[in-house]
């Protein structure tokens, strides 16, 4: 089972031992369960799996009620840890189902209430029902009224000169409240909850910036709110807290810069407001679900042709050309889609042939999966279309065997485009 790569642990996650212990179920029940989740995250979107809890925590309850294991606990954490290495909210999914374990068992609730108290980073004993109820409503059937009047109580903590330990907690709970539920979203998006939490995105305390830029992208999720976040001026603090934050915050203020580029005007904003570089910095350093993120919001923002000139300018075409080279997943093919887009400006055609492109790009068409080999022979088209010198390289490096070979193919998507860089060499 691949592992989720390690991230900071928030404040409002709840740590304990109860859930470490006790043997693997492998249980019909338990095991069809696990086999369908694989199967059901194959095509997953990041936000999919987040939806996909109430669901399948239901289900889970349901074949656990009929299982003869005496610790169900122990068996929802081997799958929320299945779970975990599938989304960007791996911090929160892994705390939600912890919480959700605790329900199952009175005494595994006594612990995790016990332990959390001895946790330095645990929440007071207030913030500690709420999470454990809360989490609970939010997943089945909480009403607006319980959630506004959790949402004044933050908003009036956000806004007054309470501890940085409050405003935390306020931030996480505007976090849950707005993970799950449409609904609650456009509650927080009217009650000008967002602006209250601008300011914690340029804090000092990671987990209170962490807590403030996924509660920003949770909400982000409703389209009525994008307009809202954008014009409180959320997006230069954003890009601070891509450029400073946590591993999480910077994942998560990513994809909060994703959803809010949805026109023409909000990616000219983002790459304005300096977010390239920083993008430029995840896709190099960040994990592997980082370098997802990273690629996916690139390619979004390099729908301008001043983005595409940043993306360049800030280096991007290095660890792109890096990422086709290595080869493998559906990494390699977001970075061919990101360097075909920046192949349609001089600058990303030359950046790409003096990163050597062109062997990497040869190397996809070759060996590379169907969706590569597409953007393959488009990027080689625009390198090689109106460069004697780029179509020298491309003889080279031996592309016209498998170009001729990929042109015969019936599975060819770009099929029609194949002939083309393979004429183009032979002039």
């Amino acid at each position: 089972m691949p592992t989720s790569p390690t991230t900071p642990i928030s404040s409002l996650t709840i740590r304990s031992n109860v859930f470490e212990n006790g043997g693997y179920d492998s249980s019909p029940d338990r095991s069809s369960i696990g086999i369908r989740w694989a199967a059901a995250t194959e095509n997953f979107t990041d936000s999919g799996v987040d939806f996909r809890l109430q669901e399948l925590v239901a289900e889970y309850m349901s074949a656990a009620e009929k299982s003869s294991s005496p610790d169900n606990s122990t068996d929802l954490l081997e799958l929320s840890r299945d779970l975990s290495y599938f989304s960007s909210f791996s911090s929160d999914i892994s705390g939600e189902l912890r919480r959700l374990a605790s329900v199952c068992s009175g005494e595994a609730s006594r612990r995790v209430r016990n332990d959390a108290c001895r946790d330095e980073s645990a929440v007071d004993g207030s913030d500690l029902w709420f999470i454990e109820v809360l989490s609970a409503e939010i997943l089945q059937n909480a009403s607006l009224e319980t959630a506004e009047g959790v949402l004044r109580s933050c908003v009036e903590t956000l806004n007054s000169s309470s501890p940085a330990e409050a405003k935390r907690a306020a931030a996480g709970k505007l976090r849950l409240l707005a993970k799950h539920r449409s609904d609650f979203r456009e509650l927080i998006g009217a009650s000008g909850a967002i602006q209250s939490l601008i300011p914690l995105l340029r804090c000092t305390d990671p987990a209170a910036q962490e807590n403030a830029v996924t509660a920003l992208l949770n909400l982000s999720l409703e389209e009525s709110n994008r307009t809202r976040i954008t014009a409180t001026g959320a997006i230069k603090p954003l890009v601070y807290a891509l450029r400073t934050g946590t591993v999480s915050a910077k994942q998560n203020a990513a994809c909060a810069l994703l959803n809010l580029s949805t026109n023409e005007d909000s990616k000219i904003t983002i790459g304005i407001c300096g977010a390239i570089p920083p993008l430029v910095s995840l896709l190099m350093n960040g994990s592997s679900r980082g370098k997802k993120d990273a690629l996916t919001t690139l390619y979004r923002l390099c729908g301008t042709r001043q983005n595409k000139e940043r993306a360049v300018n800030a280096g991007a075409v290095t660890p792109l050309v890096a990422l086709v080279a290595e080869g493998g997943g559906g990494t390699a093919e977001k970075a061919m889609v990101v360097l075909n887009s920046l192949s349609s400006i001089e600058e990303g055609r030359k950046a790409i042939v003096d990163e050597g492109g062109i062997p990497a790009l040869v190397e996809a068409v070759e060996a590379g999966p169907a969706g590569s080999k597409d953007f393959a022979v488009l990027t080689l088209l625009q390198l090689c279309g109106n460069s004697e010198r780029n179509r020298e390289l491309l003889v080279r490096e031996g592309a016209i065997p498998p170009l001729v070979a990929l042109s015969q193919s019936p599975a060819m998507r770009a099929k029609h485009k194949v002939s083309s860089p393979a004429d183009c060499c032979r002039r």
